[in-house]
C-alpha cells in the first residue's frame, strides 16, 4: 500500500526534470496524478510512464499562464478521477537581466508563470475543495489534502539579474502562508518548498557555451557559466548540486500523512546554502 493510494494529484511543469520526478515519486506512492507540461509530447510520455508501471495518469498540456487553463486543470481532475488531494505549483522558468535592462514583458511573463499560474489554480480548486470537505463531514470523515508551492532560494535571499524570479517566488511564500491560514479550515496542509542549485536543463552550462529553450515563442537562454557553476558548488556545504530526484523528494514529503500537522512552512531544498 502507498502512502497515497486513492489521492489525486495535479502537478505544473511535470513533463521533464523537477516536475517528472514529482509526478513519478507521487504515482510510486499510488496517486492519480494529472501531468501537465507547456507541451503535449513529454506530459504524454510521462503518463505513459506511469501507467506502463502500473498507475493512473492523465495529461493536460497547456500553458499555465492561459486565464482558461485553471479551471481545464482541475476539471481533469475531477472527471478523470472524481476529485482533488494535492496540488503541486511546480512550472516554471527564468527570463533574466539586470533591472535597468529588463523589459516590462520579461517582468510580467515571470510574475505571470511563478505567481499568478498558482493563484489561478489554488482559486479555481476551492469550490472543489470545499464542497468535498462539506461531503466529508456530513459523513463524519476528516481527510487531508496538501499544496506545495515552489519557490526559490532566490526568493528568499535575492539574485543578481533575477529581480522578476526572485520578486515572484518571494511572493509566493506570501501566498502560501495566506492559504495555509485561509484553508486550515478545510484541513489543507499549504506548504513551500524552496530549491537551491538543482540540476537541470534550465541550469546546466551548455556545452556550446549557449542554449536556448522556446517559450511561447520566445527563446530563452538557459544554463549557467562553468565558472559561476563551480563557484555556486563551492558555497553550497554539501558540495554539490542537488539532483531533480532529491528536489522531488522534499515536496512529495509534505503530501504524505506524517505532514498532517505541518502547514505554512517554508523548507529550503539547497543542500545547506543560505544565501
Amino acid at each position: 500500500m502507498g502512502k497515497l493510494n486513492g489521492k489525486t494529484a495535479i502537478v505544473t511543469g511535470a513533463g521533464r526534470g523537477i516536475g517528472r520526478s514529482i509526478a513519478l515519486q507521487l504515482a510510486a506512492e499510488g496517486a492519480n496524478v494529472v501531468v501537465n507540461d507547456l507541451d503535449a509530447v513529454p506530459a504524454t510520455e510521462v503518463v505513459d510512464e506511469i501507467t506502463g508501471a502500473g498507475g493512473a495518469a492523465v495529461a493536460c498540456a497547456g500553458s499555465v499562464t492561459d486565464p482558461e487553463f485553471a479551471d481545464r486543470f482541475v476539471g481533469t481532475a475531477t472527471q478523470n478521477f472524481g476529485g482533488l488531494d494535492i496540488i503541486v505549483n511546480n512550472a516554471g522558468y527564468t527570463w533574466d537581466s539586470v533591472i535597468q535592462k529588463m523589459t516590462d514583458e520579461q517582468w510580467d511573463a515571470i510574475l505571470d508563470v511563478h505567481l499568478k499560474a498558482p493563484f489561478r489554480i489554488l482559486r479555481a480548486a476551492q469550490p472543489v475543495i470545499s464542497k468535498a470537505v462539506k461531503a466529508e463531514r456530513d459523513a463524519g470523515l476528516q481527510v487531508h489534502r496538501k499544496v506545495v508551492n515552489i519557490s526559490s532560494v532566490a526568493g528568499i535571499y535575492g539574485n543578481a539579474g533575477q529581480a522578476n524570479y526572485s520578486s515572484a517566488k518571494a511572493g509566493i511564500v506570501g501566498m502560501t502562508k495566506t492559504l495555509a491560514k485561509e484553508w486550515g479550515r478545510y484541513n489543507v496542509n499549504v506548504n513551500a518548498v524552496a530549491f537551491g542549485f538543482i540540476e537541470t536543463r534550465l541550469t546546466m552550462a551548455p556545452a556550446d557555451g549557449d542554449s536556448t529553450i522556446d517559450v511561447e515563442g520566445r527563446q530563452i537562454k538557459v544554463g549557467v557559466n562553468p565558472q559561476l557553476l563551480a563557484a555556486a558548488k563551492q558555497m553550497i556545504p554539501l558540495g554539490r548540486p542537488g539532483t531533480p530526484e532529491e528536489a522531488a523528494g522534499s515536496v512529495v514529503m509534505l503530501t504524505y500523512p506524517e505532514s498532517d500537522y505541518i502547514s505554512g512552512q517554508l523548507i529550503i531544498t539547497g543542500g545547506g546554502y543560505e544565501g
